[in-house]
């Protein structure tokens, strides 16, 4: 392609000739400079470790030390049975409990991962989607038990199933029903839980898998005007459940450009917002994001090299104006984070937050010639793409094509491609080599936590009310089987025991199980 090295990831030319500037402030319409008139000025964003691996106390612990060590929000990662509705005693579970997150089978086990922590003081983020409301009742649950309303509690499930069928494929239920389940989280959040974010639109995944940045946007913020449909289409109104969406980005080593994105991206969704949906509220248009440095870049080789890429990508987070932050560990490409990988992948927040002059100004970036035509040419190609999908009958009529996958396997295969050929430089993979890179001292999984953890569950199903429980499923079928919200009769089988898997059975009976139709 040519000139590509002068192109940014998205192909668009880097250009420092002065154009007309449009005169915005941060803090109003369309707030392509941020979406608070002060941004860190008085408060940085907030500083997130995502955690979770074996056993609900071995993550306990590791929430402990990330709260001692001042992270202001926990992010919890569960493991691959957890989110795909499954019970650790599965057949197709059986090697994977505890391995790329924490295990929760039942609401003893979430008693276990948040035992000791003040779930009135700090903010949750839940990395779950297809089970995430279990997840979420299973955490209001557990608040009440502790005398802790729901109106106290603060965090995010991420609950964004249509990104699974494009980029990461933990989905359990066809789209329709997906859809009506996130509807109802919304209504149910709106009454119980006011102050929770209910959805957390994802780019973050689609990004990892290959997209360019123009690519990541458009998905993400298609997927969110189907969201946005389905709510309106069971008579929510925009201005009621809006206000809790949040998006979730990643934030990659090619600073410039993903400043310019996450500018480009608020201002395409203040206006799709305002133009296509009639909001009114200001806070129904802002759109606020959780980012996450990009995992995808970190390398097995010279993995301490990993943390200049993590500062790098935090800077550009910030400087793109995030409301929240995590910071991968510079191990992650090898294992699980260590102790004290997770603390220097904090202090790295710590450091840009306190010892730069990053939070004494307002959108740093602004009127630099570079990111302001970038953010403009962004816009234009973000919205034509999204454009393109709506043509379609929109995110999920695209998803069942395989529009987006295919876009995305194109886009990374480029990657490779460049990658293989040295025309894209990834230090210590394919130049600046080194011999005999010594391992860092990595964490260890309990080869036991499998063991231990099916062992509690046949426990937990021995001790409950077999009565209580088979009822509580009954009637879970006969509310996925008509039109009511789903989320009290789910609340009411945890209580009585049911698990995750139990719960999900129940759903799957009514709803089916979603099989992709794409043609390869």
């Amino acid at each position: 392609m040519a000139n590509k090295h002068f192109n940014s990831e998205s192909d668009i030319p880097f250009s420092d000739t002065p154009r007309d500037i449009p005169h915005e402030t941060a803090g109003t319409f369309p707030y392509t400079r941020g979406i608070y008139e002060t941004m860190y000025k008085n408060k940085p964003w907030t500083m997130r470790q995502y955690a979770g691996f074996g056993s609900a106390e071995e993550s306990n612990k590791r929430y402990k030390e990330l709260v001692e060590a001042g992270t202001g929000g926990l992010s919890v990662a569960f493991d691959l049975p957890t989110q795909m509705g499954m019970d650790s005693d599965a057949p197709l579970a059986l090697d994977e409990v505890g391995k790329v997150g924490v295990a929760i089978d039942s609401l003893a086990d979430m008693r276990r991962l948040f035992d000791g922590l003040p779930l009135d003081k700090i903010s949750t983020s839940m990395t779950i989607n297809a089970p995430a409301a279990i997840l979420l009742l299973m955490y209001q649950l557990v608040a009440e038990e502790r005398g802790i309303s729901g109106s106290a509690l603060q965090g995010t499930i991420q609950n964004d199933v249509l990104k699974e069928y494009i980029a990461r494929g933990t989905y359990i239920f066809p789209p329709s029903p997906s859809l009506r389940l996130i509807t109802d989280i919304f209504s149910y959040c709106q009454k119980e839980l006011p102050k929770w974010n209910t959805i957390s639109i994802s780019g973050y995944h689609i990004g990892e898998a290959g997209a360019t940045p123009v690519q990541e946007i458009a998905f993400t913020l298609s997927d969110a005007i189907a969201y946005v449909k389905a709510a309106v289409a069971a008579g929510l109104d925009v201005d009621e459940f809006a206000p809790r969406l949040s998006f979730f980005f990643v934030s990659r080593t090619t600073l410039i450009e993903e400043v310019a994105k996450f500018r480009a991206a608020r201002q395409v969704w203040a206006r799709i917002m305002k133009d296509k949906f009639g909001a009114k509220s200001e806070k129904s248009m802002q759109l606020r994001f959780h980012t996450q440095t990009a995992g995808v870049q970190l390398t097995a080789q010279q993995p301490e090299v990993n943390l200049v890429r993590v500062t790098i990508q935090a800077l550009a987070a910030t400087l793109g104006g995030t409301q929240s932050l995590h910071t991968n560990s510079f191990d992650e490409a090898l294992a699980l984070p260590s102790d004290k990988a997770a603390r220097l992948a904090l202090r790295t927040q710590q450091v840009i937050a306190n010892e730069t002059d990053i939070t004494k100004v307002v959108d740093p970036f602004a009127g630099s010639y570079v990111v302001e035509n970038l953010t403009a040419d962004l816009v234009k190609e973000i919205e034509a793409l999204i454009e393109k999908i709506e043509k379609m009958g929109g995110a999920v009529a695209a998803i069942e094509t395989g529009f987006q996958k295919r876009e995305i396997e194109n886009s990374a295969y480029i990657i490779s491609q460049e990658i293989d050929n040295e025309e894209r430089i990834i230090v210590g993979v394919n130049d600046f080599v080194t011999q005999n890179d010594l391992a860092p001292n990595l964490h260890k999984l309990d080869p036991e936590v499998g063991n231990e953890q099916r062992k509690r569950l046949a426990e937990h199903r021995t001790n409950r009310k077999n009565d209580e429980f088979l009822n509580s499923l009954a009637e879970i079928t006969r509310v996925a089987s008509g039109s009511e919200n789903v989320m009290p009769a789910l609340k009411s089988a945890i209580k009585a025991g049911a698990t995750v898997g139990e719960i999900c059975d129940a759903l799957r009976k009514v709803w089916g199980v979603y099989r992709s139709t794409e043609a390869f």
